[in-house]
């Protein structure tokens, strides 16, 4: 498939440090923060896990590298003229502005987001980049008080370049089934904005053992493990809340192919038409009134970063529809290990030849998954 306007590939999950963002964490000594090493030939160190910020480890060797990639637009085009990706939709990473004192949350979202805008806006406009063309998820001040939220949503609206909002699982700090949201929920569902979800603090290391056994294994078990099951139990926490109940409307979508939500909805559907809590059993408790499928039907979308056939099938089949999924890299993180310059990245290239062998004889649904999903949801203008 050619990476044409008619069939474009599109990344939907695909992040960046921007130059603001990459400042604000170098003026932080606290988790989050980037070390800069006293060697100017080291690449800082990006410590966002407490997990990563080990006192009995030298600062230079904790967390992960992050060079220009991170950072760079450049960097961010080259990446996609290598993988024939017509668009990108880049959204800040993990921890977004979670960390931020109150007062400051607003205007550095103000601050951040605008950045984004700026640089699609630039390279859109640009003949020399006429065939690469970029969009954003803008950061929301989640820290700050409700009504500083909600004005950063709606300002979103005006801002061309900007397509959606990222979030993480812990919403104002207490999870997304907290009742403080219903102000947030609603001002995203009236002004039809859709959200990114995207995991970040994953489980207790208590949960795979300890920390001696998560480092053992570095980042495997967080990642290949808790950040499925986060972004899993923060979706069925709104679900069991009602949110999807009160807001009918409001649109997310999960990251890693919903975490593990495709392959359990069905139990989940199971253990509440068993809960005794609930009112509909003789209980106390307002259990969800939609199916889950429903709300997976209706409300949820699935990102295909899923790495195996197995996991994409599943995903499909959660959602009830092809038009559903969308293509994503997860750009910058799981780059090649070796030097070679211009290497095409395993973790890309495994997820666009998933999505071809789940689809080898439905050109139109590889078309859709690609970037024609993207499009039409996102009413991106390519």
């Amino acid at each position: 498939m050619s990476n044409t306007t008619s069939n474009p590939v599109v990344d939907i999950h695909t992040h960046m440090y921007p130059p603001s963002y990459i400042s604000l964490l170098s003026n932080r000594t606290s988790v989050p923060y980037i070390h800069q090493p006293s060697d100017p030939k080291a690449d800082p160190r990006l410590i966002i896990l407490d997990s990563d910020d080990d006192p009995s480890r030298p600062k230079s060797s904790r967390g992960r590298p992050v060079d220009s990639t991170y950072s760079s637009f450049n960097k961010k085009r080259e990446f996609m003229k290598v993988h024939g990706i017509t668009c990108s939709v880049i959204s800040l990473a993990n921890p977004w502005l979670d960390f931020l004192e109150p007062e400051s949350a607003l205007r550095t979202a103000v601050g951040i987001n605008d950045d984004l805008e700026r640089a699609c806006s630039e390279n859109n406009a640009s003949a020399e980049y006429s065939d690469l063309k970029l969009y954003a998820f803008g950061s929301l001040p989640l820290s700050a008080p409700a009504k500083d939220i909600v004005s950063e949503i709606q300002r979103l609206k005006t801002l061309p370049h900007v397509k959606g909002v990222i979030m993480g699982t812990t919403g104002l700090g207490k999870g997304l089934d907290d009742p403080a949201l219903d102000d947030i929920y609603a001002a995203l569902s009236s002004t039809k904005t859709i959200v990114f979800l995207h995991p970040h603090y994953g489980l207790p290391a208590e949960a795979f053992g300890g920390p001696s056994v998560v480092a053992r294994y570095g980042h495997v078990l967080p990642l290949a493990m808790g950040f499925p099951l986060e972004t899993t139990i923060a979706v069925s926490r709104m679900y069991l809340a009602g949110v999807f109940d009160r807001h009918p409307k409001l649109e997310f979508l999960l990251a890693h192919s919903g975490g593990t939500l495709p392959f359990l909805a069905g139990r989940i559907e199971s253990c509440v038409a068993h809960e005794r809590e609930f009112i509909a059993n003789g209980g106390q408790t307002q259990g969800p009134q939609r199916s889950i499928w429903d709300v997976l039907h209706s409300n949820l979308y699935l990102d295909a970063v899923i790495y195996g056939q197995p996991g994409l099938k599943a995903a499909l089949e959660a959602a009830g529809s092809v038009d559903r999924i969308m293509f994503g890299t997860d750009h910058p993180f799981f780059p090649p290990l070796g030097d070679e310059e211009g290497a095409k990245w395993l973790s890309v290239e495994s997820n666009k030849g998933v999505i071809g062998d789940s689809f080898p004889n439905d050109e139109e649904a590889r078309r859709k998954v690609l970037g024609g999903n993207a499009v039409r949801v996102l009413g991106l203008d390519l």
